[in-house]
C-alpha cells in the first residue's frame, strides 16, 4: 500500500476531544494518578516481563453497558517495571540504552484553556429520518458482523483475514494486527460479547517475540499501541490489561528511538540491537512514518505518567518545527528525509501518500495537549497556508462541482520554482475533515468552506466512476484557484493526449500512426471518463479516508445531504468488495465489475466501517466535543480545574 496511514492504523486514527484540563509538570501529575478502581475486568496470566501496573481515569461513558458479570477483577498487586537502569528485558534477554535520556521533556502548564466546540448542535430528526438512518446504520453492522466472523473463524489471532479463500496473512509482526486493531470499533457498535473476547484473546499476545526481522515502528504504534489505547479508554478504563498491554507495547517501540540524535529507527531491527549491535535513524526516512507517532506516546504517558514516551515524541515535534521555514517548500515538509542528520532535501511535497498523518496529526495534537502550547497550532497553520498556495487545486469537471483535491508540488533545484501537481490519491482524501477540524479549533471560519469542497472532491471521484469508488492514485487538469472553471473538452482531451506521450516508453507497443489514435486508446484502455488525465493507480484498497472526512465534516457542519453521500459511497464497497468470507480489495474501480484481491487489511474494521456506523449513529455517539479519532479513539473528560481528574486519549 501507499505509505502510510492511518497511513494510517495510528495510527485505530483520528478525531478526540476538544477539551481542557488541568495539568503541571508530570512529576507532579503522577502524583495526581489514582490508584486503579477495581472494576470487572479481563482475568489474564501476569504480563512477562512485568510491567508498571495501569492508572485508571473516569471519563463520560460512551456506554452504560458494563462487562457481564462473569469477569473477576485483575490483580492491583504492584509489578516492577521493564526499564531498570536502562536495561530492558525480552523475555530472558537484555537490552541495553546506549543513549538514555536524563530529562524527559513535560507538558506545558498552566491555568484550564477551554478550546471550541467544534461539532454542530443537531436538531432532533423526523420520525422518517430517523427509521431511513437506523436502516443504513444496520445495514453497516451487519456488514461489519460479517467481516468479524470471517476474521474469527479463519484468521483468529493473525493480523489479517485473506477474504477470498478463507486463510491467514502475517503483515504486521504476527500479533493480531486485526484482533487489537478492531477492539474500538466492537466497543462502539456494542458488540460487548466479542469485545470482552478478543480482549482476553489480546491478553495473551507475547510483544517479546517476533518472526519478523524488522518491526515497522509506525504500524505497530497505530495499529497496536493505538488499538489498546483506544479500546481501554472507549471501555472507560474497565479493562485494566489493555493498558498494561499498551505499555508492553510502548515499551518495545521506545527501543528503537535509543540512537545517537534519539529520531527513532523506523525500521527497528530487534535482533541486531538485543545482540548489542548500534542503530541509528534512517537517512531515507518518510517524514508519515517519522511524524505521526505523538497521540499515542503522548496518551501513553497522560496514563502512566511516564514522561519518557511524551519525551520521544516531542523531540520530533521539536525537530519539524525548527525545519519548517527552512525546507524547499516552506511551511510544508518533504516526503522524505535524513532522520540521522535531521535534514530536508527533497523536492516533492504532499499532504498524501508518505506524508499524510504528519499534517493530520497536528490539530489532533493539539487538542490532546490541551491547547496548552501554542507550538502544534502554530506549526499547523503554517503548513495549512502553505497547502493552500501549492497543493490544494481546483480541477476541471464537466458537471461544473466546484471542488477541490488535494495534489501535490514539486520545487525546482535551481530555480525554486514551486509547480502544483494535480494529482489525487483516496489517500488525500483526510484533508477535508483535518481542514473542517483545524477551522473550528483555531477558529478559521473562512476554511470551512475550502473543507467542504476538499470533502466534496472526494465524493465526486466516487461518483463518477462506473464502480461507485473512488481510484487509489489519478491525475486531473487543474484551472486556476478560484477561476469559473468551464469545463472544456479540447482542453481536457489535449492534457490526456500530452500525458499519455510523457508518459508512454519509447518502444511501447502498440505503434500509433498519428494523435488520434494514441488518445482513443488511451481514453478506451484507462477507462477515462472526462475530468481525469490519467489513473495511476484504479484499486481500493478498502481505505477510510474518503469517509472519514465526509463523516467528520457531517458532525462539524450538520449538512445531511452528507449521509446520503455516505450511503452511496458504502453501498457501491459493500457490492463491490464483499465475499463469503469477509471483504476484499478490488483491482479496478473503473469497471462496472472490478476483479477481487485476496487482502483485507485491519483498517477495514478498525476504521472504514466504524466511520460508516458512526455518521449513521446519533450525534452524541463519540461526540468531536468529547473525542479525538484517529486509527483507533481516545476520549478526554473535562476536569474541575485543581481537582485530580486525568484527561483520556480516544485513537
Amino acid at each position: 500500500m501507499l505509505l502510510p496511514r492511518r497511513i494510517s492504523s495510528l495510527s485505530l486514527v483520528v478525531i478526540v476531544i476538544l477539551t481542557l484540563w488541568y495539568l503541571d509538570y508530570l512529576p507532579e501529575y503522577s502524583s495526581l494518578v489514582r490508584k486503579p478502581i477495581v472494576k470487572p475486568g479481563v482475568k489474564t496470566k501476569p504480563a512477562t516481563p512485568a510491567l508498571t501496573p495501569p492508572t485508571n481515569t473516569s471519563s463520560d461513558p460512551v456506554s452504560d453497558t458494563h462487562p457481564s458479570s462473569s469477569y473477576k477483577p485483575e490483580s492491583d498487586k504492584p509489578t516492577k517495571s521493564r526499564f531498570t537502569n536502562g536495561q530492558q528485558v525480552f523475555g530472558s534477554r537484555e537490552f541495553i540504552q546506549k543513549h538514555p535520556v536524563t530529562d524527559f521533556a513535560k507538558f506545558s502548564h498552566g491555568l484550564p484553556l477551554q478550546l471550541p466546540k467544534v461539532q454542530y448542535d443537531f436538531e432532533q430528526e423526523s420520525q422518517e429520518e430517523k427509521v431511513r438512518r437506523l436502516d443504513r446504520l444496520e445495514a453497516v453492522r451487519a456488514s461489519f458482523e460479517h467481516a468479524w466472523q470471517g476474521y474469527k473463524k479463519n484468521a483468529w489471532m493473525k493480523d489479517e483475514l485473506s477474504p477470498l479463500d478463507g486463510q491467514s496473512a502475517q503483515s504486521f509482526g504476527g500479533w493480531a494486527a486485526t484482533l487489537v486493531d478492531t477492539l474500538d470499533t466492537l466497543w462502539i457498535m456494542g458488540m460487548k460479547d466479542e469485545f470482552e473476547e478478543a480482549v482476553n484473546a489480546a491478553a495473551e499476545i507475547d510483544f517479546n517475540t517476533t518472526n519478523e526481522e524488522t518491526i515497522n515502528v509506525f504500524e505497530t504504534t497505530i495499529r497496536y499501541l493505538g488499538g489498546f489505547l483506544g479500546a481501554y479508554d472507549l471501555s472507560n478504563g474497565m479493562y485494566p490489561v489493555l493498558l498494561r498491554k499498551a505499555v508492553e507495547v510502548g515499551e518495545l517501540l521506545y527501543c528503537a528511538f535509543d540512537t545517537p540524535n534519539r529520531m527513532p529507527a523506523t525500521r527497528f531491527r530487534w535482533k541486531e540491537v538485543l545482540e548489542g549491535g548500534d542503530q541509528t535513524a534512517s537517512e531515507g526516512t518518510l517524514v508519515a512514518e517519522i511524524g505521526s507517532l505523538s497521540l499515542e506516546f503522548t496518551r501513553l504517558s497522560q496514563l502512566t505518567g511516564d514522561m519518557k514516551y511524551f519525551d520521544a515524541i516531542q523531540r520530533i515535534m521539536d525537530m519539524f518545527d525548527e525545519s519548517q521555514s527552512k525546507t524547499k517548500l516552506p511551511g510544508l515538509w518533504p516526503i522524505t528525509m535524513n532522520a540521522k542528520h535531521m535534514t530536508f532535501v527533497d523536492t516533492s511535497f504532499s499532504l498524501g501518500a508518505m506524508a499524510d498523518s504528519l499534517f493530520e496529526y497536528l490539530p489532533k495534537q493539539h487538542m490532546l495537549l490541551g491547547g496548552r502550547s501554542d507550538q502544534i497550532q502554530r506549526m499547523y497553520e503554517y503548513a495549512i497556508t502553505a497547502a493552500m498556495n501549492h497543493v490544494f487545486f481546483q480541477p476541471m469537471v464537466p458537471d461544473g462541482k466546484d471542488i477541490l483535491i488535494s495534489g501535490g508540488a514539486t520545487v525546482d533545484g535551481s530555480t525554486e520554482a514551486i509547480t502544483t501537481i494535480a494529482n489525487g490519491q483516496h489517500l488525500g482524501c483526510y484533508t477535508g475533515g483535518m481542514v473542517g477540524l483545524g477551522a473550528k479549533l483555531f477558529e478559521h471560519d473562512e476554511h470551512m468552506n475550502m473543507a467542504r469542497k476538499l470533502v466534496d472532491g472526494c465524493i465526486w471521484a466516487y461518483e463518477t466512476m462506473p464502480s461507485g469508488i473512488m481510484p487509489e492514485v489519478f491525475h486531473m487538469l487543474a484551472c486556476d484557484m478560484n477561476s469559473d472553471c468551464n469545463w472544456d473538452e479540447k482542453a481536457w482531451k489535449k492534457a490526456v493526449l500530452d500525458h499519455a506521450k510523457s508518459t508512454r516508453k519509447e518502444d511501447a507497443e502498440p505503434k500509433f500512426t498519428s494523435d488520434e489514435a494514441l488518445l482513443n486508446y488511451t481514453l478506451a484502455k484507462k477507462h477515462l471518463k472526462p475530468g481525469f488525465v490519467d489513473i495511476w493507480d484504479p484499486r481500493y484498497l478498502l481505505r477510510p479516508e474518503a469517509i472519514e472526512s465526509v463523516f467528520i465534516h457531517y458532525r462539524l457542519s450538520g449538512e445531511k445531504d452528507l449521509m446520503d453521500s455516505a450511503w452511496k459511497m458504502f453501498e457501491s464497497i459493500e457490492k463491490h468488495t464483499r465475499t463469503d468470507f469477509g471483504h476484499t480489495m478490488i483491482d479496478d474501480v473503473t469497471v462496472a465489475t472490478p476483479k477481487k484481491q485476496n487482502k483485507m487489511e485491519s483498517f477495514w474494521l478498525a476504521e472504514t466501517l466504524k466511520y460508516f456506523y458512526l455518521i449513521f449513529s446519533e450525534p452524541d455517539v463519540v461526540s468531536l466535543d468529547k473525542y479525538v479519532l484517529n486509527t483507533e479513539a481516545h476520549p478526554l473528560k473535562r476536569p474541575t480545574p485543581g481537582s485530580d481528574e486525568i484527561p483520556r486519549y480516544y485513537s
